[in-house]
């Protein structure tokens, strides 16, 4: 039976005047912490929930995170995260083994429903005009290896896409740089 064409929609990114605004909007070290991990690794919310702790690899700034599928695959993040990450592990008081715990007892693990809520008490401090939300990051990631000029091949292992198809949607994006790549070599 022939595979059923379904239309794929072109993922909405933040430009990095957003990241720099919500950066500033940040009022903890854990919301700062989330969204750099969030902005750096391209992990899908589900995958920032179930991280662990001793998941982290502080020497290589990487993490093995369980995917979809219980798919586990290695992510790296940037000095600027680790810095942050450190920072709010340093404030924290409890002895639970996730890496993101809500703010109010009992201590837990923050449920994906808590971490979206932080994402967007983030957003409407930052006054966006855009819908600020974790996936929204994740586009933001896969933009960025992108216009970074990393290989086709390394991004699906980056983003932790099964399917090459999955990756090349994102080769539709950025006008400015299909408009900079016409001028090259046009």
């Amino acid at each position: 039976m022939p595979e059923i064409q379904t239309e794929k929609r072109i993922p909405k990114f933040l430009i990095e005047e957003d990241v720099i605004q919500l950066k500033i909007s940040c009022l903890s070290n854990r919301e700062r912490a989330l969204l750099e991990f969030l902005y750096c690794t391209g992990c899908r919310v589900g995958e920032v929930q179930k991280i662990n702790i001793e998941d982290i690899d502080w020497e290589h700034c990487s993490a093995i995170v369980n995917g979809k599928g219980s798919k586990q695959r290695e992510i790296y993040f940037t000095t600027e995260c680790k810095l942050w990450l450190k920072r709010y592990l340093g404030d924290r008081q409890d002895s639970c083994k996730a890496l993101f715990v809500t703010e109010t007892y009992p201590i837990r693990r923050m449920a994906i429903p808590t971490i979206r809520c932080t994402v967007k008490k983030m957003a409407s401090r930052g006054e966006f005009s855009v819908n600020v939300y974790p996936h929204r990051f994740r586009h933001t990631f896969a933009c960025q290896l992108l216009d970074n000029g990393v290989p086709f091949s390394s991004r699906g292992c980056l983003v932790g896409h099964e399917k090459a198809s999955t990756t090349q949607i994102y080769a539709q994006l950025r006008g400015e740089r299909r408009k900079e790549l016409y001028r090259r070599y046009f």
